[in-house]
């Protein structure tokens, strides 16, 4: 099976694309848990998050484990990945859902967005909050947490499949995130779903100039009659 590789045109339509959009189309393909619960933006951002998957794994720490002389053990998983998540991705940490401890600070996630990262996520806590939210790069997060990982988490595997917020995220699956969260696209649906979210983002941008405009939804959200379909098409010509 060949290894997905997302493409320049499917990341630019996902840029357009809110993550409710990707959520009804997933939907419409039998798909219904793939917004990761929890998460929100550090700091909201001018541009989507959009990149494949590389994830990293905590489990619960164990004290005699995970005193902090760990951290000088080049091998460590969690500096590893953030070495190694390739230009483009979003590196995505499988925390638990457990904020009581960080998963990454602004040190480690600053490197990852000079590495050329999309954005990272975790369903952990982030310190240094406001410095991470000062990047360009997207972060999401369960909440701000001063408490170093090693206090509740312990780093362990590299790009495997993880749990993020109640959600699979394979290696290679493609996250889109807004100002509402994080949606996760199996690989093999990445382009179906940019070409079809294309299409709804520009029906529904006509549906609100539509409802300001004091038209009533019936027949008009979803599409049912052929004259809001004429009035649609009229619309598009002249964008």
């Amino acid at each position: 099976m060949t290894e997905y590789v997302l493409s320049d045109a499917t990341r630019e339509k996902l840029m357009r694309a809110s993550t409710a959009s990707v959520a009804t189309q997933l939907y419409k393909r039998g798909l219904r848990n793939q917004f990761i619960q929890g998460v929100r933006p550090v700091a909201p951002k001018k541009k989507n998050m959009v990149g494949q998957a590389f994830t990293l794994r905590y489990i619960p720490a164990r004290e005699d484990r995970n005193p902090i002389e760990v951290f000088r053990n080049e091998d460590h998983p969690q500096r590893v990945a953030i070495e190694t998540c390739p230009p483009g991705h979003v590196l995505v940490m499988d925390g638990r859902k457990d904020a009581s401890a960080a998963s990454a600070g602004s040190i480690l996630v600053t490197r990852l967005a000079v590495r050329g990262g999309a954005g990272i996520v975790s369903d952990a806590g982030f310190r240094d909050a406001e410095g991470i939210g000062e990047l360009d790069m997207p972060a999401y997060y369960a909440g701000p947490s001063a408490p170093t990982n090693l206090t509740k988490h312990e780093a362990l595997d590299i790009n495997v499949p993880i749990a993020c917020g109640d959600v699979a995220v394979f290696p290679g699956d493609v996250l889109v995130g807004d100002t509402d969260g994080v949606m996760v696209i199996p690989a093999h649906l990445a382009d179906e779903i940019a070409d079809a979210c294309a299409g709804m983002e520009s029906y529904e941008a006509f549906v609100i100039e539509q409802v300001a405009n004091g038209a009533s939804i019936i027949g008009l959200y979803p599409c049912t009659k052929e004259e809001n379909q004429k009035k649609y098409e009229e619309w598009l010509a002249t964008r």
